[in-house]
């Protein structure tokens, strides 16, 4: 019998060995990367203390979640995420694609954290 391995599992496998190297500290914590069909989510997180510092999703309602799993949004959320980060005063950070790979939506969450300020 053979064993079907469904695109999720062989996603967290790659997210597993990607954790293996990346790690967040507090002067530079992890920006963890997630996406649905429907939403993308994003967080930066010192794992060292095991806490999450600051947080954005294209599912906000203070956002208006219009547009949730399109690149405009992924966009959005990379600008919302690095001026709350700033605001906590994290300025440098290590970048997580969560297993995903580097292309639409996670390029463009990227990008857009970068452009506001974020450094990775």
């Amino acid at each position: 019998m053979v064993k079907k391995i469904n695109k999720d599992e062989i996603r967290r496998r790659i997210h597993t060995r990607i954790r293996r190297r990346v790690a967040g500290t507090a002067e530079r914590p992890r920006l963890a990367v997630f996406r649905s069909t429907k939403h993308i989510y994003a967080q930066v997180i010192d794992d060292k203390l095991g806490r999450t510092i600051c947080a954005a999703s294209s599912a906000e309602k203070s956002k208006g979640g219009k547009d949730g799993g399109n690149i405009t949004g992924a966009k959005l959320v990379g600008t919302l995420l690095a001026e709350r980060a700033k605001e906590k005063g994290v300025k440098l950070v290590v970048f997580d694609r969560g297993g995903f790979l580097y292309h639409g939506r996670i390029k463009a969450l990227a990008d857009a954290a970068r452009e506001a300020g974020l450094e990775f």
